[in-house]
């Protein structure tokens, strides 16, 4: 057979070189999913000081939040909202006050929404569901920045 133990070592070549490129790419991910989780409590530096506070809406369908007050240092703030399977409607989260009006994506249930405001200055501001008529019927809270 013409070329048959270049042709095998090409082969087991090309293999390795997608086993480990595909393996870095799943560390880099998983890097990014750890440092994510540690700065859900805690200041991330390599975030640019950044916090990320997490709530979730009601899992009963209710039009709340579980949290109706939230506080935070000046800075880059995220909010994380988690919409459970069994709340049964879309929603998502914005925030707006002293100058800012930003709208995370709008979730089906069993997903995720994340708005993320730069140098949000001391004061206080209002979260809340940007989907339908839900901040006017009362699924908001507050968010103190410090």
């Amino acid at each position: 057979m013409r070329g048959g133990p270049l042709r095998a070592a090409l082969v087991s070549v090309s293999a390795v070189t997608v086993v480990i490129v595909a393996a870095g790419c799943g560390s880099s991910n998983s890097s990014s999913t750890t440092t994510a989780a540690e700065s859900s409590t805690t200041t991330s530096a390599a975030a640019g000081g950044g916090q990320d506070l997490k709530l979730s809406a009601d899992p009963n369908g209710q039009l709340s939040f579980d949290k109706t007050q939230l506080s935070a240092k000046a800075g880059t703030v995220t909010l994380t909202m988690t919409n459970p399977s069994s709340s049964g409607i879309e929603h998502g989260i914005a925030i707006e006050g002293n100058g800012v009006d930003q709208d995370g994506q709008i979730v089906q249930p069993g997903g995720t929404s994340t708005v993320t405001v730069s140098d949000l200055k001391a004061g206080k501001y209002e979260f809340y569901c940007p989907f339908d008529s839900h901040k006017q019927e009362g699924m908001t809270g507050t968010l103190t920045v410090k």
